[in-house]
């Protein structure tokens, strides 16, 4: 791993300002660009070095961190033939929020110019940076991990490195946030029932978070199942949580309140129930999706 204090990051929204604050708190030199130069500003009083363009940026650091909209404007911003000359022998650490295939194409371009690449996954806030165990999925040539490890461990404590395949990070950080999101839509509609039936939403979030990990047993079960492609011996077929997701719809059409998302659950359940999965297991609904 490089002992260069040295760092640059180009991108300072929201994520890419904490991001660059985080380093300079922790003692590095820092140099910065943004095309809104002001935002810059609060750092470069604290001792970061505001660069001129793109070029000066990577010419400044080995280790160049791009936190901004999408690939392709991480792209654009150092295609530009100075700055794309400048990152021959560096390490660009994209930590643009964005699909496998993005960073699979980001890492052939980089490599064609010479550099190293990783693509990393914040999972976490901008107020979660910096702490021990904020995660961040790593993937790419592991010479890139160990060049920037160093520099990573000071945003996130716990870092996770999926193997060289550069669009893993991607696909772990989106499968997360499937189901992620995937649990919060379904809270919201648990939380419209409970207002519907004037209970507590905090208490309901409560018991979610108190009875997390048996939640999470069930997903990890599902997960073993699938990968293992053996779906017969349920001790709750599919049918049978159909018919929990369908006492959901009736109970929105009665109290009035949208049912939108356990019809949209129960007409995909139903679609593996008429496909003839509907005596397996649970996650045997993935072969409707397949």
């Amino acid at each position: 791993m490089t002992t260069n204090k040295s760092v640059s990051v180009i991108g300072l929204g929201p994520m890419g300002f904490v991001l660059a604050r985080t380093l300079l708190d922790n003692g590095y030199h820092v140099t910065v660009w943004n095309r809104s130069v002001e935002k810059a500003a609060p750092l470069v009083a604290d001792g970061a070095v505001l660069a001129a363009d793109p070029a000066a940026a990577v010419l400044a650091s080995p280790v160049i961190i791009t936190c901004l909209n999408n690939y392709d404007t991480t792209r654009n911003i150092l295609s530009m033939p100075e700055a794309a000359a400048a990152l021959s022998g560096r390490l660009l650490l994209e930590l643009t929020t964005g699909t496998p295939q993005d960073a699979r194409t980001a890492e052939a371009w980089v490599q064609e110019l010479g550099a190293h690449y990783l693509d990393g996954a914040l999972l976490a806030t901008p107020r979660q940076i910096g702490k021990p165990d904020t995660p961040i999925f790593l993937s790419g040539q592991i010479a890139a991990f160990e060049k920037g490890e160093a520099v990573l461990k000071v945003l996130g404590g716990n870092l996770m490195y999926m193997g060289a395949a550069a669009g893993a990070a991607a696909a772990w950080d989106l499968a997360i946030l499937s189901s992620l999101f995937g649990l919060i839509t379904g809270f919201l509609q648990g939380a419209r029932i409970f207002e519907s039936e004037k209970l507590d939403v905090n208490a309901l979030g409560d018991m979610i978070n108190n009875i997390a990990p048996v939640l999470g047993e069930m997903v990890r079960h599902e997960g073993a199942v699938i990968s293992a492609n053996n779906f017969i011996h349920p001790e709750s077929s599919l049918k049978t949580c159909a018919v929990s997701i369908a006492l959901m719809v009736k109970q929105a059409a009665e109290s009035g309140i949208p049912g939108e998302v356990p019809a949209f659950i129960l007409n995909l359940m139903n679609k593996g129930i008429k496909a003839g999965y509907g005596e397996e297991q649970l996650g045997a609904l993935i072969k409707a999706m397949r």
